[in-house]
């Protein structure tokens, strides 16, 4: 299935000229091949109600983006902000989102997609400048030099994360041991906000203090789980587990910690551990 899942995905990223195009609104995507989610809520033609930002509170919602999280190990939505941003979700999630809105924009929505994919849609327009023009022709070779300066940066920025990903994650960590190496966190609360996102559960709820194990839903994806006794003071022998983090769990930790998600220490100082430009790698 995630075999399917990230294909699905790759064969989204077509050429930007040959971008999908409902109801006059052309649907952009990001350098991820992600759906530009605002642009399909416009081509629906509806109001506020229909907007993205209802749809992901919904618990169809937050539960689909966590599942497809799991499978594909990638972050499947994001929020980007300025002229060109938007909230850009993975090519399922954007087609589920169609179907909240209508049976029949689903439809549209699919069909739409399906030709992206296989190469069946038109380009709306042509983007070369008329080189007759020389203003034209200088802007057009200006912008093309910035988008290669900016993919240059990019590439560069995600080489840097990976270096710093590295350093900071060691085999046998805890997410706890993991997190007091990045600036800021609140480390108390770290197993708590893994709760919430069902990393962990509490073993003995009507305990005083919380017995953390790990949840299926993480266990050998994002978390591993090693098991040992202690010496009580009656003599007798208890059993204890302690959530050993995998990599892929650090890289989801550092991604959520450089966007700004991990609950934080109220003085925090407001910068990262690292360079706050890897955030855009994240």
């Amino acid at each position: 299935m995630k075999n399917n899942i990230n294909k699905h995905l790759n064969n989204s990223s077509n050429d930007a000229e040959s971008l999908p195009v409902i109801a006059g609104v052309e649907i952009t995507t990001d350098a991820e091949g992600r759906f530009n989610l605002n642009a399909l809520h416009k081509a629906s033609g509806l109001g506020a109600n229909k907007a993205p930002a209802q749809w992901l509170r919904t618990q169809t919602a937050k539960s689909l983006i966590a599942e497809l999280e799991k499978e594909t190990v990638q972050i499947c939505i994001v929020s980007d902000e300025g002229r060109n941003g938007g909230t850009f979700a993975h090519e399922l999630l954007a087609i589920e989102y169609a179907g909240w809105i209508s049976p029949v924009f689903r439809l549209q929505v699919n069909q739409t997609f399906l030709d992206f994919r296989t190469g069946k849609l038109v380009a709306v327009n042509s983007d070369l400048p008329d080189f007759s023009d020389e203003v034209a022709a200088a802007r057009a070779w200006a912008d093309e030099r910035e988008a290669a300066r900016r993919a240059l940066g990019y590439v560069e920025r995600q080489a840097k994360y990976i270096e710093h990903l590295e350093n900071l994650f060691h085999p046998g960590m805890s997410p706890c041991q993991f997190c007091k190496q990045l600036n800021g966190v609140n480390v108390q609360r770290v197993n708590a906000f893994l709760f919430e996102h069902n990393w962990l559960y509490d073993d003995q709820p009507k305990a005083k203090y919380p017995h953390w194990r790990v949840n299926n839903y993480a266990r050998d994806l994002y978390l591993s789980e090693r098991t040992g006794q202690v010496e009580q003071d009656d003599g007798d022998m208890r059993d204890t587990f302690k959530p050993i983090l995998l990599r892929k769990g650090a890289v989801w930790i550092y991604r959520h910690y450089l966007k700004g998600h991990l609950p934080m220490k109220k003085r925090w100082d407001g910068k990262f551990t690292h360079d706050t430009e890897l955030a855009g790698a994240a």
